[in-house]
């Protein structure tokens, strides 16, 4: 943890320091069943404790530390049960997006997803996790947006910052950054066509192929435990 740059600049503090607490429980710098002292995070960053305690309620919001009475906030562990039921929903709901996004997708929108490949691709060669997870999300925001169903975005944006997470499990797994790469191409390829048969089925293999790889991570961490 010692290498991980949290100090905050000046600018937009108290979104920097949200940003900054997401990356390192994405990243892993925090750990499933860690607990988060105050004083620690606020000698870490550099900020105040009331900067520190709101930007923990900002995540609490979405679901990715639990306040618990006596104890304070703590990493929560996700169970490979909640896993399995979030990849459940992105399947569905991810590859409900695509076959949509098949039939509204304009010349501009494509080359917003191109640019997010191509930046994916460069955070694979630049082996950043960070911006792997962000250009894989950035790609499937423009999914959820194309697609224009106002419900399955707000249902999968409630679920973002999990499956950011997973996200991070599954692509620490060796050489599944490159598969997921091949994947989404075959989900844009798809869209560009205008098949939107073929971007459901595109999508819902990334996401079953995506749950696979977490599955052997939560077994690296977990070994007594089978997540079959």
């Amino acid at each position: 943890m010692a290498n991980h740059n949290l100090r905050i600049s000046p600018k937009t503090v108290q979104q920097q320091i949200v940003e900054k607490l997401r990356g390192a429980i994405i990243e892993g710098v925090f750990k499933p069943g860690d607990r988060l002292i105050e004083a620690d995070l606020c000698e870490m960053l550099g900020v105040s404790r009331p900067s520190i305690r709101e930007a923990l309620r900002s995540l609490e919001a979405e679901r990715l530390i639990d306040i618990i009475p006596n104890r304070g906030p703590q990493i929560p562990i996700l169970t490979w049960e909640q896993a399995t039921e979030i990849y459940q929903v992105r399947a569905l709901l991810e590859g409900e997006a695509a076959f949509i996004a098949a039939n509204r997708a304009t010349t501009e929108d494509l080359k917003q997803m191109r640019a997010s490949l191509v930046a994916f691709g460069k955070a694979i060669r630049a082996n950043d996790m960070q911006s792997e997870v962000g250009s894989t999300a950035e790609f499937y925001g423009h999914i959820m947006r194309i697609c224009g169903n106002r419900i399955i975005e707000e249902t999968l944006s409630g679920l973002r910052a999990r499956i950011n997470y997973l996200r991070s499990r599954s692509m620490s797994q060796p050489g599944r950054v490159k598969f997921s790469l091949q994947e989404m191409k075959e989900i844009y390829q798809a869209i560009a066509a205008k098949d939107g048969a073929a971007a459901r089925s595109a999508a819902i293999k990334h996401v079953e192929n995506a749950r696979g790889s977490a599955n052997e991570a939560f077994k690296l961490l977990n070994p007594k435990k089978s997540a079959a």
